[in-house]
């Protein structure tokens, strides 16, 4: 009877030790599926982005400020996570959409990208429809540099946006680094400062290509601006 007695409350306890678990487990899953464990993002300053150094990526590399790109008539920048991500490639198929209507607005299209491996940007060149350069110190990915490392893959968020680009027939590798979260700024000519600043929060999560084209219109070309003053 003793021993009887002795595995009832042995299966008891494992049982309870497999519901802990299994309760620690569904609470982790809910956690990582809200905003508690992201990294937190700080908004940028003209000035942070204006002090930028940029390098050109042609045969003879040219080392620049940034707010050349944006000082006469504004710009519209994608921080790219990672020219090789399929994610990456979708939102920059997206932004490129609207090239034509920015350029009706005289408004030019960037990116920029950490770092330059093989013929990753070359490769990603199809998918964006602006020139792109290359930053090496992240600076675009600041002020607070923000990753996210595999807990994106229990996201539920993440796994929507990735069958979202594979359905829209996107697709890509494993090259380079993917963990520092990119974005998209659009900034007016001049002072007129930060119209918009997108940080993605996780793997995947694109700027809405209308409000990238509200904010553009916003922008005054250096001329007007200063016509106006």
């Amino acid at each position: 009877m003793s021993f009887l007695q002795d595995l009832s409350f042995f299966s008891m306890g494992m049982w309870s030790l497999g519901a802990g678990a299994l309760g620690a487990a569904a609470l982790a899953l809910l956690l990582a599926n809200t905003d508690v464990f992201l990294s937190k993002s700080q908004k940028a300053t003209l000035e942070y982005l204006e002090d930028i150094d940029l390098k050109t990526l042609g045969k003879e590399p040219r080392t620049f400020k940034a707010k050349e790109l944006w000082e006469k008539n504004g710009a519209v920048i994608m921080a790219v996570r990672r020219p090789g991500c399929f994610l990456c490639r979708e939102e920059a198929a997206d932004l490129s959409s609207l090239k034509p209507k920015l350029d009706e607005l005289g408004v030019p299209l960037y990116a920029v990208v950490k770092e330059q491996i093989r013929t990753e940007v070359q490769d990603f060149q199809p998918y964006f429809k602006g020139e792109i350069f290359l930053d090496e110190k992240k600076k675009f990915y600041g002020p607070q540099r923000r990753k996210m490392m595999f807990m994106g893959f229990i996201r539920l968020g993440v796994w929507y946006n990735f069958f979202r680009a594979r359905n829209g027939g996107f697709s890509g590798n494993l090259e380079g680094e993917g963990f520092i979260l990119g974005g998209v700024f659009v900034v007016g000519s001049g002072k007129q400062g930060i119209l918009l600043e997108h940080r993605e929060k996780e793997f995947g999560d694109k700027v809405n290509p209308v409000s990238v084209l509200e904010a553009a219109r916003k922008i005054q070309p250096q001329t007007l601006a200063t016509e106006t003053k």
